[in-house]
């Protein structure tokens, strides 16, 4: 099979890459390095069945040729983390959107239609309260949204023309509310929690919580991630243009978090809570909790996870000790 992945240098699409070519796909991969890194996929850069192009999906004039080799596209490509997202308002909104509607208007030029898996978030569901969050929630949106929902609301218009692109044309797409994605090469560089509290942990240096620490997540291994997309787009009678959570529904607070992190480094980190203001230099709204129904998920595909948080956190522990041993040498 012939795996094109736009953002396919980042933490997601490094791990969905790798995975497809240890399935024996041949994968292409085309990111501008924003936020992606060649290390991500320098260990599998020597695969000949490994592609990559430096490219910029808004401008990239080698879309309609990779999209027309392509039997599956995971769409990966977008301007990420809650500091950027305040940083760069227009950029989010601009890139985002214009990305995804430039690729499908690509899909549906050729006469050969590849499966699209569209990534999407669970920022779209905004401040909800309800314990779980299901596909068929109404999505907020506050009125005057502040930057803090730029992203959700550029993932949203995604969905749209993902939606419209599905029922108008006919085009196979599977949009994925991620919910929380953690795992190997995941960075804290623009406010991601798990690899800067990993990484204070390990150096036994205070772990800075934002806010009260009582807002909570529901972290899934990237590993489990990869694993139910596939599934997903290997299922022949999904409808196109079907939405589907993908995470984990075990919730955990970020104070918790902490603490479990601590636990399994043995590290003697403390920890210090500043407000958001002083953390993303703005007013912030974060959303108190966030949980996914994963009924859609199971009742496709059956999919159980391999990987629980302790599992992942040992995991990426063992690895940033690894990095800082070679750095030592």
């Amino acid at each position: 099979m012939h795996i094109l992945i736009t953002g396919g240098a980042g933490f997601i699409g490094s791990n969905i890459a790798e995975y497809h070519l240890k399935q024996g796909d041949k994968v292409h991969v085309v990111d501008n390095l924003s936020t992606g890194s060649l290390a991500n996929v320098a260990a599998f850069s020597k695969n000949p069945e490994f592609r990559f192009d430096q490219a910029d999906i808004v401008t990239w004039d080698g879309l309609d040729t990779a999209v027309a080799w392509a039997d599956r596209i995971y769409h990966m490509a977008a301007v990420v983390g809650v500091y950027r997202v305040l940083s760069e308002p227009v950029g989010t909104m601009a890139t985002n959107i214009a990305g995804t509607e430039r690729l499908l208007r690509s899909v549906n030029r050729d006469s050969w239609a590849p499966q699209v898996i569209l990534a999407s978030s669970s920022e779209v569901y905004g401040p909800h309260t309800e314990p779980t969050l299901s596909e068929d929630d109404s999505l907020i949106i506050q009125s005057g949204a502040p930057l803090r929902w730029n992203y959700a609301i550029s993932k949203l218009a995604d969905e749209g023309f993902g939606l419209a692109y599905a029922r108008e044309h006919d085009i196979p797409v599977i949009i994925a509310r991620f919910f929380n994605t953690v795992g190997p090469r995941q960075t804290g560089r623009y406010g991601m929690v798990v690899p800067r509290f990993v990484q204070k942990a390990v150096a036994n240096e205070p772990i800075t919580v934002f806010g009260d620490g009582e807002q909570s997540r529901s972290f899934c291994d990237v590993r489990d991630t990869v694993v139910a997309l596939d599934r997903l787009a290997s299922m022949p009678d999904l409808p196109n243009g079907e939405i589907v959570n993908v995470g984990s529904d075990r919730e955990i607070s970020i104070n918790e978090l902490a603490r479990l992190v601590i636990e399994c480094a043995g590290s003697r980190s403390t920890i210090d809570h500043i407000p958001y203001r002083e953390a993303y230099g703005a007013e912030f709204e974060d959303i108190r909790h966030r949980r996914p129904s994963l009924d859609k998920l199971h009742r496709f595909t059956g999919f159980e996870h391999a990987w629980n948080l302790e599992k992942t956190l040992m995991d990426l522990i063992n690895r940033a000790r690894e990095q800082i041993n070679e750095g030592e040498k």
